[in-house]
């Protein structure tokens, strides 16, 4: 199992910028697929980004295509979203995620995950 401690968030005015980082211990980020994910309060879990094992494919939600990118520096087994163009609805406690075992569920799916940071506040205000 690997653990998944995310930072880098906080709160930033509509138009801002913020990057959100991920450290895993235990496992290498290129051995599976890793995702972002956010739930505002109130809703349901949201898929944000995914990266393949390779790094090569990224995927990401509609309501952040273009805005945000997921990348990864395995030398320091990390993982990274960079947000730009902050809007208030961005505004959620964003999760860092892992899969725990290779598996064909979707990567838009949070049941692709098993192993899942405690989650990062991120306040856009207006």
């Amino acid at each position: 199992q690997v653990q998944l401690t995310e930072s880098g968030g906080g709160l930033v005015q509509a138009g801002g910028s913020l990057r959100l980082s991920c450290a895993a211990s235990g496992r290498t980020f290129s051995a599976f697929t890793v995702g972002w994910f956010r739930q505002a309060p109130g809703k349901e879990r949201e898929f944000v980004a995914a990266m393949g094992r390779s790094g090569a494919n990224t995927v990401y939600g509609d309501s952040v295509k273009g805005r945000f990118t997921i990348s990864r520096d395995t030398a320091k087994n990390m993982l990274y979203l960079q947000m730009e163009s902050l809007k208030p609805e961005d505004t959620a406690v964003y999760y860092c995620a892992a899969e725990s075992s290779f598996n064909t569920r979707s990567v838009y799916s949070t049941t692709k995950y098993g192993d899942w940071g405690q989650g990062t506040q991120v306040t856009v205000s207006s």
